[in-house]
């Protein structure tokens, strides 16, 4: 559904991709080396799926191989320099050096094993240079391929353990020799290759070649048609459109920034012509994209690593918990840009510019993957069984009409597009475990947990405030996977000590980590969208942050109301929360955005905000007040005639 030619061609769409997701910035090969690459890549998925299927190798051989792999990979892929991307047709002298450097150290492991565990905690000369070349090759791949931010701070941890003595008042510690910092990162399982870089081996990996199926069955697309056919003719269709087809998105694609180039191309232009400003429909995507990651099953990798780092909880009750907020940051969206297409009077699309509902409904099936993981988690299959199947029913389902068929070809390319993606999660990870070993071996966990709890004095609001303040710098520039290991192992204590539940502590980290990608000065998401739509990026980070007020104020409801994550609490109270909190949400919209029935004074607007903020807090009494300055808002918008009815103002 191309409008006009408006809609991104394919090489706008990557230029952009270059420009604000580093993973994206590959070099264009060609020739024996472009072989090389694509061998390898597929080599990498077959290795994958053959643990996947036969079970996986002990840890560190499972992680070391998927490691050496990784990081050749990427030193063939990014080029050392930005400028040199897209454009460098082979690799420089130096890449493939340290390509096979990256292969040695991937390949000492399984080479060594025996030597390596019969002398547990003890290492020679020869594995403290390994060690050293792992962690200097993880940080610059890490460069490469998933950007500046997180390797600055992967770096500045690892100074930290040298010179814990030095370091000013609770943060000293007794510091670490390099050997034993050397051992730590390379030779146990509490470093490089620790749990993050394990998830990354085994779950996610499998994830997201399921992802790089579904892409070949086109069912990207088919969310559009679907979406479009659904919310087209609504009060500013496009718009919720766009909401409706990143949330789809999103629970296929792990990045906020991938999602709005690709579901933008489409949304943002349909926008502009039915006369939404440039940077409100540029906000509108990024929000609705960002959001994307927070909805289950598959919620942008990081609900593979909370299984691990909670401990004694299962994939699906994770993914059961996040439901509910999920479902309340689109509701959020969804009544924000309603009223707003009722403020500058927006109609939605005609019947002509509509996609044949008959047509878009046959292809219904192409939906049936995505339920079937949800459908396999629930009967509590482990989560590589279930990634397994889904990618075997992707093919079925697909065979089901031409135009869907995956043939071996698709499949080689599916494989080799599932290895791309797993190269930043995997450079990330392995420096997410850097700065996992560095706090386990310091203590420095607990230290900033007391030192915010002190800060805050030790009360649970102030203390929340704080951690969302740091989640959210944290955030600014690392992809989903890191930023929830570093803020799970640096925020999420001090949330726990005050006795929080483990599982709202680490989702209310986890949702602040990821609406830093649209949170300015540096909202990632935001910028992207304001690429697609040619909007101001600052300007287009506000409105996608104000949009998405709903994700500033879930989380601290279901960290003061863990009913809310389905924990302790019968269904009849359940409905009560929820239909609460969406009222809440309304009231909240309209007050925010001005505008209901009629224009809002401003009084009405702060009975809005007010009324609605009562009403989300799950509490008897609050409810009840904020029920009631609600039912005082809906009498004078429907029985006071205000002076601003809707009227079309165009020019706005």
């Amino acid at each position: 559904m191309s409008h006009n030619g408006e809609t991104l061609s394919q090489e706008e769409q990557q230029k952009l991709l270059e420009k604000y997701d580093p993973e994206s910035n590959t070099r264009n090969l060609s020739g024996i080396f472009k072989w090389i690459v694509f061998l390898g890549l597929l080599s990498f998925s077959l290795f994958q799926l053959y643990t996947g299927i036969f079970g996986v190798l002990t840890a560190q051989l499972q992680r070391s191989i998927h490691l050496g792999f990784a990081l050749s990979l990427i030193f063939l892929l990014f080029p050392a320099r930005k400028k040199n991307r897209g454009i460098q047709t082979k690799p420089a002298w130096y890449d493939i050096v340290l390509a096979i450097a990256a292969i040695v150290v991937g390949a000492y492991w399984p080479l060594m094993i025996d030597d390596l565990v019969s002398r547990v905690g003890i290492i020679t000369q020869l594995d403290f240079y390994v060690g050293v070349a792992a962690v200097l090759l993880v940080l610059e791949a890490t460069r490469r391929a998933v950007g500046m931010p997180i390797t600055i701070i992967a770096g500045l941890f690892l100074l930290y353990a040298l010179y814990g003595p030095q370091m000013p008042g609770f943060l000293a510690h007794r510091g670490l020799s390099p050997e034993r910092l050397i051992q730590t990162m390379f030779y146990t399982t509490e470093g490089i290759l620790g749990t993050p870089l394990g998830v990354s081996a085994t779950f996610i990996f499998l994830f997201l070649l399921f992802g790089a199926f579904l892409v070949k069955t086109g069912v990207g697309q088919y969310f559009n048609d679907l979406a479009v056919s659904i919310a087209g003719k609504q009060t500013g269709g496009p718009a919720k459109v766009a909401i409706f087809s990143s949330a789809l998105q999103g629970t296929i694609s792990g990045s906020s920034v991938a999602n709005v180039v690709t579901s933008g191309s489409f949304t943002i232009p349909m926008m502009k012509k039915l006369g939404y400003k440039k940077e409100f429909a540029g906000g509108v995507e990024a929000a609705a994209s960002t959001g994307g990651q927070l909805m289950p099953p598959i919620m942008g990798a990081a609900a593979f690593l909370m299984v691990e780092f909670i401990g004694g909880i299962t994939y699906w009750e994770i993914a059961k918990a996040a439901a509910i907020p999920a479902l309340l940051y689109f509701t959020g969206i969804w009544i924000m840009t309603h009223f707003e297409a009722k403020r500058i009077g927006l109609r939605g699309l005609k019947k002509e510019e509509m996609p044949n509902r008959k047509e878009v409904l046959k292809k219904i099936y192409l939906l049936t993957p995505i339920l079937a993981v949800i459908v396999l988690l629930m009967t509590g299959m482990s989560v590589t069984r279930a990634a397994l199947w889904s990618i075997v029913i992707t093919i079925l389902v697909s065979a089901i009409r031409k135009e869907t068929r995956i043939g071996f070809k698709d499949m080689i390319n599916a494989l080799v597009d599932g290895a791309r993606t797993a190269l930043g999660v995997a450079a990330a990870t392995a420096a997410a475990g850097i700065i996992v070993g560095v706090v386990t071996k310091t203590g420095l966990g607990l230290k900033l947990a007391n030192g915010l709890l002190d800060l805050a004095g030790g009360a649970l609001i102030p203390t929340l405030m704080l951690t969302m303040v740091a989640c959210i710098v944290l955030g600014m520039g690392s992809p989903t996977t890191a930023n929830y290991v570093i803020t799970s192992t640096i925020a999420a204590p001090a949330i726990i000590l005050l006795g929080v539940p483990d599982l709202s502590a680490h989702l209310f980290v986890f949702y602040f980590g990821i609406v830093a990608d649209i949170t300015p000065p540096v909202a990632l998401a935001a910028f992207a969208a304001a690429g697609v739509s040619g909007g101001e990026p600052i300007k287009t980070g506000v409105n996608s942050a104000k949009l998405a007020i709903a994700a500033f104020i879930i989380p601290y409801m279901f960290v003061l109301s863990p009913e809310l994550l389905m924990i302790d609490t019968v269904w009849y109270h359940l409905i009560w929360i929820v239909f609460t909190a969406i009222a809440g949400m309304m009231a909240i919209g309209s007050g925010i955005i001005g505008f209901w029935q009629r224009k809002l004074h401003w009084l009405e607007r702060i009975l809005g905000v007010v009324g609605g903020l009562m009403l989300i807090y799950p509490e008897g009494m609050s409810d009840v007040i904020g029920m009631v300055l609600f039912l005082i808002l809906v009498a004078l918008q429907f029985f006071v005639k205000g002076k601003g009815k809707a009227k079309p103002e165009m020019a706005n």
